[in-house]
């Protein structure tokens, strides 16, 4: 039995669900998510509950379910509370600021290198945060794409392992080398 997809997804009293099909929009204060669903996920509303039921027993429905639950919970989370990830960045001369709904970065190049935030999605840029040059968070309500932006921003410059330099997630690892030794 998949332990997740069996739960019930708590639909708040700011949160309104509609289900039309397989497809299901979300609105809450934060704003409107929207999602189609295979056939193989089956959901119904009652009272302030969904409930997501399989066809099968076999495993894929099993996943599909679990799933399914859980990007219902996340559309929910993220019109209600919203999602965002930070990134710190850490070099010589790196710094990041927001123009507009673009975000600017120094990181090394001979060019400053800017990325241009998508629908629904907002940057904040916090300098001199300790140790490090600055601090990205990307804001949004649909999880996969502040990931996904996250990701985009993360991969501008990687972290390298010698000395630390470049951009990672806030709580990331960077297991570090020992140098040459001379």
């Amino acid at each position: 039995m998949s332990r997740i997809g069996k739960l019930p997804v708590e639909i708040p009293e700011k949160v309104e669900v509609s289900i039309k099909g397989q497809d299901i929009e979300v609105t809450g204060p934060l704003g409107t998510l929207s999602r189609s669903f295979t056939p193989r996920s089956m959901f119904h509303k009652e009272d302030n509950q969904i409930k997501v039921e399989r066809p099968g027993n076999s495993k894929d429905d099993r996943a599909i379910q679990g799933m399914t639950r859980s990007l219902i919970d996340s559309m929910v989370t993220g019109v209600l509370e919203g999602f965002e990830k930070s990134l710190l960045m850490k070099g010589v001369g790196y710094s990041a600021q927001v123009q507009g709904s673009t975000l600017v970065m120094e990181v090394g190049y001979s060019h400053p290198v800017e990325i241009e935030a998508p629908e629904d999605i907002e940057f904040e840029v916090d300098n001199a945060s300790g140790d490090f040059q600055a601090k990205i968070i990307v804001k949004g309500i649909d999880k996969q794409k502040v990931g996904e932006v996250a990701a985009q921003i993360r991969e501008v410059r990687k972290p390298e392992p010698y000395k630390g330099k470049g951009i990672r997630y806030e709580g990331e690892n960077i297991r570090r080398k020992v140098g040459k030794t001379g």
